[in-house]
């Protein structure tokens, strides 16, 4: 042994004695370092940081058969076992799902360009011809064109305020219809939803040239159909190679509402050229459609094609009612298990409206407890409690963790909503808070961002604002509201592509107001 050591010391003193020999060693080993660090830079699997932590998964499977119906429940419990970010595999596809406001900053705000395309069902990309429309295109030329008319056309401050008349006279419809069923039943939602389809109806196009008598009926049930389809379990979805059979018959559904908007939508816009043609050409209309019709004739800019008209009509109609519909219901149930929170609204409406007057829209700015009602309400019931996902453009890091392109992003705002690090006891519903935290829709504070944030925001959000308001304070104001005695005060959500209720609010409207002619 002492022999065998003297022989390796003798070495390595040959070495150091012979330079020649040193520099030799010395370069093979910068060779050798130089190519390993090529080998690392061209395999980026060995150098980038790990994918996210999650749940063991079956072979095939993956997941899929542990998943629960509530899902948004059951990813906030599994973010406390694997972490504010873990993977799942559904099927043959990857999802991440993102449980904290400072993780979700990084997708939404440092690379949001990169997070901006969308990860779309077959459901989807059937209905909108691809994912052609504004909701479920990815971040391109043709979605930035869409965003710019329908945000500068329809939805600027000027244009919203130029169809007051239009929400006022429908939300006072509503409020006649339900005066005539003073001591009845009432479904909140229906009544709400119908009352969106016609503002939105008359805001787009005035119902003039339409010859369509039942258009609000029709839409209101397309649009519920879309709503179930876009929330539906495919198979399809987590196995693509299945997509060809569409063995649950969902892309052949979704294709019959195609098809039948697709109609719906030619007959409207055929109506009005044809009307346009037998009117005087200085008769100035201004309603969207015509907007949007000005556009497919201009020659400078790129023009508007017929079926981008169609899919921006279909965004703005099933975006706007179903979103408004499910927010006034959570609302009203939450403010009617809640006697004080009523009580504090009906006061503030009284002081700022008076029990002789109806809701206007100058009243709104004033109702602050009923804004912070709202906006309680989306806290705790996020109408799309995942918004619709995201599916980066390019692999990506995130939290330290490597997010490889395509997989699908998941922003759990359900979880974030009701984490009490950021929130004092979340489960309980307190309007309070929002009158010391003043939170906003824009996703400026990622502790509350219900439509979103970044260059995906919501565009509606100006006007669905001044339309939960208005519905809901003109509700509450004229009537008294109770639960009929054979119903129970049920709170419980149900998860699709939008949360629900399980059951629908039903309620016994009573008169309030002593002025009977505030009702006609």
């Amino acid at each position: 042994m002492a022999e065998q050591n003297n022989n390796v010391l003798g070495w390595w003193e040959a070495i150091n004695n012979d330079n020649e020999l040193t520099m030799l060693v010395v370069t093979t080993l910068l060779i050798l370092a130089i190519l390993w660090y090529k080998f690392i830079l061209s395999n980026p699997s060995i150098s980038a940081p790990p994918l996210p932590p999650g749940p063991r998964m079956l072979p095939i499977v993956g997941y899929l058969p542990f998943l629960s119906p509530n899902l948004h429940t059951q990813f906030t419990n599994m973010a406390h076992t694997y972490g504010p970010i873990f993977k799942l595999k559904l099927g043959s596809k990857l999802h991440v799902v993102i449980n904290t406001p400072e993780l979700a900053k990084e997708v939404v705000r440092d690379q949001d360009e990169a997070f901006s395309n969308r990860a779309k069902t077959i459901a989807a990309s059937v209905i909108t011809n691809g994912g052609q429309d504004i909701a479920f295109s990815d971040n391109n030329a043709n979605w930035r064109k869409l965003r710019k008319i329908s945000v500068h056309e329809m939805l600027s401050n000027k244009n919203i305020e130029a169809g007051s008349s239009v929400r006022r006279d429908e939300v006072r419809n509503a409020i006649k219809n339900v005066f005539g069923r003073i001591g009845t039943k009432v479904n909140i939602r229906e009544i709400t939803f119908s009352t969106e389809t016609s503002v939105l109806t008359r805001t787009i196009w005035e119902s003039k040239g339409v010859k369509n008598n039942n258009l609000a009926a029709e839409l209101d049930m397309m649009s519920a159909k879309i709503v179930q389809l876009l929330g539906r379990m495919n198979l399809s979805d987590f196995f693509p190679i299945l997509a060809r059979f569409d063995l649950q018959g969902v892309a052949r559904d979704s294709e019959k509402i195609r098809n039948k908007l697709d109609q719906l939508f030619t007959t409207i816009i055929d109506d009005r050229i044809e009307s346009n043609l037998k009117e005087s050409e200085d008769e100035e209309k201004k309603d969207f459609l015509q907007v949007l019709l000005n556009y497919k004739d201009e020659k400078g800019a790129i023009p508007l094609s017929r079926d981008e008209i169609k899919l921006i009509l279909l965004d703005i109609m099933i975006a706007g009612t179903e979103t408004s519909a499910t927010t006034v219901e959570w609302a009203m149930s939450n403010i009617m298990q809640n006697h004080n929170i009523m009580k504090k609204i009906q006061e503030e409406l009284v002081e700022i409206v008076g029990l002789n007057n109806t809701v206007e829209e100058y009243h709104l700015p004033k109702l602050k407890y009923m804004d912070a009602t709202i906006k309680e309400t989306l806290r705790m019931h996020p109408i799309v409690p995942f918004l619709i996902p995201r599916s980066p453009s390019k692999a990506c890091v995130v939290g330290g963790y490597t997010i490889p392109k395509g997989c699908s992003i998941f922003l759990n705002v359900w979880s974030i909503h009701h984490d009490p690090r950021y929130w004092d006891d979340p489960l309980k519903f307190n309007p309070e808070r929002f009158l010391t935290n003043k939170g906003d829709y824009k996703g400026n504070k990622l502790t509350f961002f219900p439509f979103g944030s970044g260059r995906r925001l919501c565009p509606g959000i100006p006007l669905a604002e001044k339309m939960l308001m208005l519905i809901l304070a003109s509700l509450l104001h004229s009537f008294d509201w109770s639960i009929p005695k054979d119903e129970k005060h049920d709170l419980t959500e149900i998860f699709s592509i939008a949360l629900k209720k399980r059951k629908p609010l039903i309620a016994i409207p009573s008169q309030r107001l002593k002025d009977v002619s505030l009702y006609m």
